[in-house]
């Protein structure tokens, strides 16, 4: 038997540690979860626990209240391991989702520009980002409930303010609709630049701090951990936002 512990947030009372409890019973044989200090100890096979859903089990626990679960370590290795092994899991593997998406973005918005007699750069950015911000959307719209929570742990603006969770996949939605029609491409370029730039600097200061938390870019369909990948997905768009009214102007 292994065991993982869990930082635990918004529990207030021994209410709270039991309907915690009875939620993570769901999906471990055991699960030990304590007030002081606020974290769970999940006890189960090692193949179990290394399986488990992090953005289900948070889904599962906003159901019964506003807590939400970030990993800690792992229980049966010792802290000076835990670095050897987490740089053993695969980058790749990790990240392959995210890859295989950007590679179809990439190839489909390239292949949009294929029939034209010259090679366009700003139609080929509007392209990219349409595609990109209507797939990111579709993502997050799946399980909007999980992906408020998760982006409430390290956004800026939706962790004062969880509501803005909810709303900001229709913001991707609607960017993504205005940058394939090309409707006020000026407008659609700045709010690009504004919200993907503030979305950034919660992403920065969450890997800065060395976080362990989840990156809630594809809502809560993967599983797929914060880091500086995820810096630069915001950083491309804010990038190509820029580009464009450069080139275009205000």
């Amino acid at each position: 038997m292994s065991s993982v512990r869990y930082q635990l947030q918004g529990m207030h009372c021994q209410s709270c540690v039991g309907k915690v409890s009875q939620v993570l019973h769901q999906f471990v044989k055991q699960a030990n979860v304590s007030l002081q200090p606020p974290q769970a100890e999940l006890i189960d096979s090692a193949q179990n626990l290394d399986s488990l859903d992090l953005g289900k089990i948070n889904h599962a626990l906003s159901l019964v209240g506003k807590y939400q679960m970030m990993v800690m370590a792992r229980a049966d290795i010792a802290p000076e391991q835990q670095d050897t092994v987490d740089s053993q899991k695969s980058w790749l593997k990790t990240y392959q989702p995210l890859l295989i998406l950007f590679g179809y973005l990439l190839i489909s918005s390239f292949l949009l520009q294929s029939s034209q007699t010259s090679f366009d750069w700003g139609r080929w950015m509007q392209h990219f980002m349409a595609m990109f911000f209507l797939v990111f959307s579709f993502f997050k719209l799946l399980d909007i409930g999980a992906f408020a929570n998760s982006y409430a742990m390290y956004d800026l603006l939706a962790m004062r303010f969880k509501p803005y969770g909810y709303v900001y996949p229709f913001i991707e939605l609607s960017l993504g609709l205005a940058y394939l029609t090309g409707v006020n491409l000026t407008m659609t370029n700045l709010v690009t630049f504004v919200v993907m730039g503030f979305s950034s600097l919660g992403v920065i200061q969450s890997v800065l701090r060395k976080q362990k938390i989840r990156c809630a870019c594809l809502g809560a369909v993967f599983n797929l951990p914060m880091s500086s990948v995820t810096i630069v997905e915001d950083l491309l768009m804010v990038a190509m936002a820029a580009w464009m009214l450069l080139q275009h102007g205000f």
